[in-house]
């Protein structure tokens, strides 16, 4: 096990060497641009699951009232009740609320790995392992810009994708931005920076499903 985790995180600093290569070929040599390229391509590559749950999210959304009529009606009376009819609800409008947990597994080994390698990466060429003002990938952010951008886009991406009826997420829309940016600020800023170009990019992918989803709607009516 030991070794399969080593060789995750040796994965990581292979593919962020190849695309600091690239982007030599470019001749923009950067290990910023390197991790930017990686996010994006990471976006890509997990958009197909990604996008179910995009879109399991926003259906949730839309059958929100709906859900909050039954608990209103049964969480008293007949909790097992309220518990089937939600249930029913999720099936008729083909919602799978377990439909986010694949995207944030696969996505949870990839971030630390890719923080060990961080943290054990030798820069080849130091004066291109820094981004704008931090000195060094491997460091945190003086400033704590990136954190902040961090946490800024994370509320971005949770406010397209929660659904502020309900107590618990609207409260969650301010709290993980919150832990996010203080994490973030405690990490190496290369690390904040993929956050934060992931929460970017997860955002635009959120921002077209809705809007493809509310055009579909307006032709169906």
């Amino acid at each position: 096990m030991w070794e399969l985790w080593l060789a995750l995180v040796d994965g990581m600093k292979a593919i962020i060497n190849f695309l600091y290569g690239f982007t030599g070929i470019m001749g923009m040599p950067s290990y910023a641009l390197a991790i930017i390229l990686f996010t994006v391509a990471l976006k890509t590559i997990l958009y197909p699951l990604t996008k179910k749950q995009m879109i399991s999210m926003k259906m949730m959304q839309k059958v929100a009232p709906k859900i909050k009529e039954i608990q209103q009606r049964f969480k008293k009376k007949d909790p097992q009740k309220m518990q089937q009819k939600i249930m029913d609800v999720y099936k008729e409008n083909n919602i799978n609320p377990l439909a986010g947990c694949l995207p944030i597994l696969l996505q949870m080994p990839i971030l630390i790995a890719l923080y060990h390698a961080l943290l054990t990466y030798e820069f080849t060429v130091l004066e291109h392992a820094h981004f704008f003002w931090v000195e060094s990938l491997s460091y945190t952010d003086p400033f704590f810009i990136l954190p902040l951008l961090a946490a800024a886009t994370t509320y971005l991406q949770s406010k397209l994708t929660m659904n502020l009826q309900d107590q618990m997420q609207k409260i969650m829309l301010y709290a993980m931005p919150v832990l996010i940016g203080w994490i973030a600020a405690t990490l190496p800023s290369g690390l904040a920076l993929y956050w934060t170009v992931f929460n970017l990019v997860g955002a635009a992918q959120q921002y077209y499903i809705n809007k493809h989803f509310t055009d579909t709607e307006k032709g169906a009516s």
